[in-house]
């Protein structure tokens, strides 16, 4: 137990700015309810979890809640962009659930926690001082999950108002609102059932003033009209949280620190700078002759040029910096002077946009998309309702979705801005689910139901992105930055380009589309000879056994050598899927061979049976019952009463037919015990005489079996006795 009166003093020199932070671990428990104007209830406490954190508050809406806790460091890092690190994850045992992996413990992120994490980062991270440099963590845990109120919102919540609470340098709060429409109503926080019925699907969250701050959603065909009234709802609604948090961090927040800015050129050296640059700079972004390649060559010449002639004044680091500032405001002084782009275009004028289809005929759909610099290529697969993209339970649970028939992946390879990196095997990025999760956010409302799963891959195969090692821009020091937006290279037109090659690869598969997503033209009338065959096959019960198999084992030989699937519908119905037509008929010739074979009939216990002999081993004998039943053996031992040394002393050949008594099956094997010597009556007794002779006595011992032998024998007998008798 903490003792409740316990102080904890850290210091920190930062050149000749001492700076002091004082931590309480005295309990200071707050909580304050904020209502929506639909009878909903958010709960915010703090003061009783995670209190060495900077900053920590639960939120809660209905039965689910979440803890964000935020932690940064005292030291300012060595980068020129802020260090967040948001981390959302969803515990099994918030859902009552133990993981299904091997170790029963959670693993690496799912993709719906990258998601989140990104929502969240996407909510808060604008608010942070722009020279906040120091290393920041956000952390995001599931204590409850009630499967009725989805937890992304409370997470965003409750991120703000540990912000909030916390010393850390932030200028918030913001409060975040979940938007459905049902029959043209809009529903603040919406349950998990309500979405599915809903049309609208929006996150806002929004800062005090009703300024928003961000944005992300899915509709199905949804007025313009009705979303700027669903944004500004949101809007107002979030108000409620923003105020909230303001009066919990006045009664319960801890002192903003104060930090030290990172160091600055002098203002004479920036000056000189940017005197030295900016016409250089105006004539290079003026030449529209250029391309992206001559353009970034050329800056990069002007930078390594000017940075050389001030080197003796200022940091070199530092003059990067600034000239790299000095670009970007200039190019977009430049649009707004001009109103043309660096490129000649209108702000209005689309890049050259290039589109193919039906690039390699075994794929069942593909397109490729080309718009300026940024190509991307679509492939489509169809395959069996079995390789539906399986959720985790707790995403299911908080989700509603058990499984996808339609996804969309998207890889964004090194090789596309000219760089080397990532490893190979490696999962996808925080930035790739994220982007493919929009892109398949764009195409999944037109998409209509199949008969089949449906993956659509986008592979970005160039990329006109504003930072790589071959523009003016340096990559970021920092290693936990790769999913920052300073970093990563910008993908609103990339993921777009998957969009719109999406469409394509999906109408070259013959897709339907209800719509199409970016303009593009209909359908493919002709039906590709790749497109996979989909039928239903009706099996009555009592047939299900001879479809089957033993163990199924007429199903996975059907699959490996057809590539053919079927799916249990119901008792009666089977979903066939095939790769295509010429597997499909394959597949019938073999499906009524095993249902129209005559089925094997139950035998009785103890009953007798005619069996044919169709091998001879040493052993035994292979004997069949029935044409649909395997041999079974018929041992030495169970063939006759005499020790049999091979079934052929007893005159047994291939194609003789015997009678035998069925027995069962043997527990442990599972084999047929079948037996014949019952059958048979055992040889008949030697008659005994209690008065029988030595010589008798003698023989017998003896086991003589010739009638010569026995005399033999006797006589033997009778003369050795006679001389014993002599003897006496």
């Amino acid at each position: 137990m903490l003792n409740r009166r316990r102080f904890i003093l850290s210091k920190l020199k930062l050149k000749g700015l001492c700076y002091c932070r004082l931590v309480s671990t005295q309990t200071n428990v707050g909580e304050i309810e904020v209502p929506f104007s639909n009878g909903t209830t958010l709960k915010l406490s703090t003061g009783r979890y995670a209190r060495f954190a900077d900053g920590a508050c639960v939120a809660t809406l209905g039965n689910t809640s979440v803890l964000a806790t935020v932690v940064a460091k005292a030291k300012a890092g060595a980068a020129s962009f802020l260090p967040l690190v948001v981390d959302y994850r969803q515990k099994a045992a918030a859902a009552g659930r133990i993981p299904t992996n091997f170790l029963r413990r959670e693993l690496g992120p799912t993709e719906r926690e990258i998601l989140t994490s990104r929502l969240v980062d996407r909510s808060v991270r604008p608010l942070f001082p722009q020279d906040f440099t120091s290393d920041t963590q956000l952390a995001c845990n599931t204590l409850a999950v009630d499967g009725t109120n989805p937890p992304e919102t409370v997470a965003i919540n409750a991120a703000s108002a540990a912000l909030a609470l916390s010393d850390v340098p932030w200028h918030g709060p913001i409060g975040a609102v979940r938007l459905g429409q049902i029959e043209n109503e809009l529903i603040v926080n919406p349950t998990r059932r309500e979405l599915e019925r809903s049309s609208l699907n929006l996150v806002v969250a929004a800062a005090g003033g009703n300024l928003v701050v961000m944005l992300e959603g899915g509709a199905k065909d949804v007025l313009q009209q009705d979303l700027l009234k669903a944004i500004k709802l949101g809007a107002k609604e979030a108000q409620h949280v923003v105020r909230a948090i303001e009066r919990l961090a006045s009664a319960h927040g801890k002192r903003k620190r104060e930090y030290a800015p990172p160091p600055h050129l002098p203002g004479d050296v920036a000056d000189a700078l940017r005197a030295l640059c900016t016409m250089k700079i105006r004539e290079i972004l003026s030449d529209f002759s250029h391309d992206k390649t001559s353009r970034d060559a050329a800056l990069a010449e002007l930078r390594q040029t000017a940075v050389a002639q001030l080197r003796d004044a200022g940091d070199p680091a530092l003059l990067v910096d600034c000239f790299n500032a000095h670009l970007r405001q200039t190019f977009r002084d430049l649009i707004f002077e001009t109103d043309v782009r660096c490129d000649g275009r209108a702000l209005d004028e689309l890049r050259k946009i290039n589109c193919e289809v039906s690039l390699y005929e075994p794929l069942h759909g593909s397109a490729l998309f080309q718009r300026g610099q940024t190509q991307v290529l679509c492939t489509v697969a169809f395959d069996s309702p079995d390789s539906a993209l399986k959720l985790d339970p707790l995403t299911a649970i908080t989700s509603g979705t058990k499984e996808k028939s339609f996804f969309l992946h998207y890889e964004f390879p090194a090789y596309a801005t000219g760089e080397v990196g990532g490893a190979r095997g490696a999962g996808p990025a925080r930035r790739e689910a994220g982007h493919g999760a929009l892109a398949e956010r764009g195409l999944a409302p037109v998409v209509p139901h199949q008969p089949y799963t449906v993956r659509l891959t986008a592979e970005v195969l160039e990329s006109n992105g504003e930072y790589s090692s071959r523009t003016p821009a340096p990559p970021h020091p920092s290693p936990g930055c790769a999913d920052c937006a300073d970093c990563a290279p910008p993908a609103g037109s990339s993921s777009m380009a998957s969009v719109c090659g999406g469409s394509l690869a999906l109408l070259d598969a013959g897709v339907a589309l209800s719509a199409p997503a970016a303009q593009v033209r209909r359908p493919a009338e002709d039906r590709k000879e790749s497109l996979p065959v989909t039928e239903e096959l009706a099996v009555e019960p009592h047939e299900r056994a001879r479809l089957l198999g033993p163990a199924g084992i007429n199903l996975k030989r059907l699959y490996v050598e057809t590539g053919v699937q079927l799916s249990a519908l119901d008792e009666r119905r089977f979903a066939v899927f095939a790769p295509n037509a010429a597997a499909l008929e394959e597949a019938r010739a073999r499906l009524e061979g095993w249902l129209s074979a005559e089925r094997a009939p139950d035998l009785e216990f103890g009953a007798v049976y005619t069996a044919r002999v169709v091998e001879l081993r040493d052993c035994g004998v292979m004997v069949t019952l029935h044409a649909a039943l395997p041999p079974a053996l018929l041992h030495n031992s169970q063939l006759d009463h005499r020790k049999v040394q091979h079934p052929s002393a007893l005159g047994l050949a291939v194609g003789s037919e015997i009678h035998v008594k069925y027995f069962g099956r043997d527990p442990v094997s599972g084999q047929m015990r079948l037996s014949r010597k019952v059958l048979t009556a055992p040889p008949p007794g030697t008659p005994r005489n209690l008065d029988r002779s030595l010589a008798d006595w003698v023989c017998l011992q003896l086991g003589a079996g010739r009638r010569e032998d026995q005399e033999a024998c006797q006589q033997s007998a009778l003369t050795t006795s006679y001389h014993q008798h002599m003897k006496l």
